[in-house]
């Protein structure tokens, strides 16, 4: 073999080891970049499930008002939010209970004041949603329970400055929103009674 032959075969030989090793890095590149974008797609996915699942529970929507007045007045009252979240009220606070009808709202109020939370639900609402919302207030204190004429959504929890709408009785945050609010401390006479009042709750 002349010295021409050796040249162009150690010439192939090199581009042969070029290309060897030009593939080599790019199958490296395909499996890191593939690899990265595995992990970043498992990221995001989780990253979607926990805020889903956080969501469920989380109180973030619930809404806070500046509640300034809270005398006595045997007078009705027309209050910013429906239902209300405090405010001028009856001299007797209603007991805490389920209601199958509505209520005199001043009343609810006055128990608000001493931290009740006040679960109302549209009167169209179905009887099995109305049966979990009685389940679910069954035994539990400082919690009042009724129909609320002309509300639209399926339920609405409040308590004194603080409000929640709900799509129906399944939705986890209102357990959480009782717990929560229940003789809270925001109330401005946490703990006052909420039976001895007025008022027949059927539980």
């Amino acid at each position: 073999m002349d010295g021409a032959e050796q040249a162009s075969r150690k010439e192939r030989l090199s581009q042969l080891q070029a290309r060897q090793r030009k593939a080599e890095r790019l199958r490296r590149i395909t499996v890191v970049g593939t690899s990265a974008l595995l992990v970043s797609g498992i990221a995001v996915a989780g990253g979607v499930l926990f805020l889903r699942e956080r969501n469920k529970t989380s109180l973030d929507a619930v809404r806070t008002y500046a509640v300034k007045n809270r005398n006595h007045t045997t007078e009705a009252v027309t209050y910013p939010q429906s239902p209300p979240v405090g405010g001028d009220h009856d001299p007797t606070w209603i007991n805490c209970g389920v209601y199958d009808q509505p209520v005199r709202t001043e009343s609810v109020v006055h128990a608000q004041e001493h931290g009740a939370v006040w679960i109302t639900h549209s009167p169209g609402l179905p009887d099995e949603d109305r049966r979990k919302l009685r389940d679910l207030v069954a035994g539990r204190e400082y919690v009042v329970l009724s129909p609320f004429t002309g509300q639209k959504p399926a339920v609405v929890a409040s308590a004194w400055g603080r409000q929640l709408a709900l799509d129906g009785p399944d939705d986890p945050r209102l357990a959480r929103f009782i717990r929560a609010h229940a003789k809270s401390p925001e109330a401005p006479e946490p703990g006052a009674p909420c039976d001895g009042g007025t008022g027949e709750p059927a539980v």
